[in-house]
């Protein structure tokens, strides 16, 4: 295949993506958006999301990067399958979500954002390493959390998923950088009985303060 031609059908397809781009836009399909950057380096990135239908959370909320942490701590998941499962997966049980040296970096920074969230905000957040290939990729653990009191939400969107690396050069066709779709994924709570439906959206979350409890956490300063 001759270079003209791989150029032409590059430009199709970052032509394609930026109409898609323009549609979302016009209107036709609507997602929550970045209001605020809480924080970014090369390990977390955390930001604020307004929600485009009213949510009702329970924002701004106090609570302490080492409450956040054990709450975290207590989730694990399973990626969701569309085809039914072979009978070794379905016995395989669910991994954790988050490496303590992750919770580490990542539980200040979400503090600090719930503190500072409107009720019509949430808390979306990336935990970033080396890709496979370094130099085109980054390994990525994202997602969102939210407070409705009495419950904690988490949605995980990413675990450890290859995303291209973003380009200088905004119009790099070799590089669009457009991210993978959000996967689904199955999580998981223990103790299962603060694992909870919230009558207010239909999701299942956390009754967060019963559950700091029952754990050991630093006194609040």
């Amino acid at each position: 295949m001759s270079a003209n031609v791989r150029f032409l059908q590059r430009a199709a397809l970052l032509l394609a993506l930026l109409h898609l781009g323009g549609i979302f836009a016009g209107g036709c399909a609507r997602f929550p958006y970045t209001t605020r950057v809480v924080h970014q380096d090369r390990r977390v990135i955390v930001t604020l999301q307004r929600e485009v239908k009213p949510a009702g959370y329970s924002h701004p909320v106090k609570l302490t990067a080492d409450e956040i942490s054990a709450i975290l701590a207590a989730f694990s998941f399973r990626e969701k399958q569309r085809l039914p499962l072979p009978w070794f997966a379905e016995e395989a049980p669910p991994k954790s979500i988050f490496r303590s040296n992750e919770l580490e970096a990542l539980a200040p920074h979400l503090a600090e954002a719930l503190q500072t969230a409107s009720p019509e905000e949430r808390v979306h957040f990336q935990v970033l390493a080396p890709g496979m290939d370094p130099a085109s990729e980054r390994d990525t653990t994202g997602g969102w959390i939210a407070v409705r009191d009495p419950y904690f939400h988490l949605t995980l969107e990413y675990y450890h998923i290859q995303f291209p690396v973003r380009k200088e050069e905004p119009w790099d066709l070799r590089y669009p950088a457009v991210p993978p779709e959000p996967r689904t994924y199955l999580l998981y709570f223990e103790p299962g009985r603060f694992w909870i439906t919230d009558p207010a959206s239909g999701e299942r979350g956390v009754q967060f303060r019963e559950f700091l409890k029952t754990v050991s956490v630093p006194a609040r300063k």
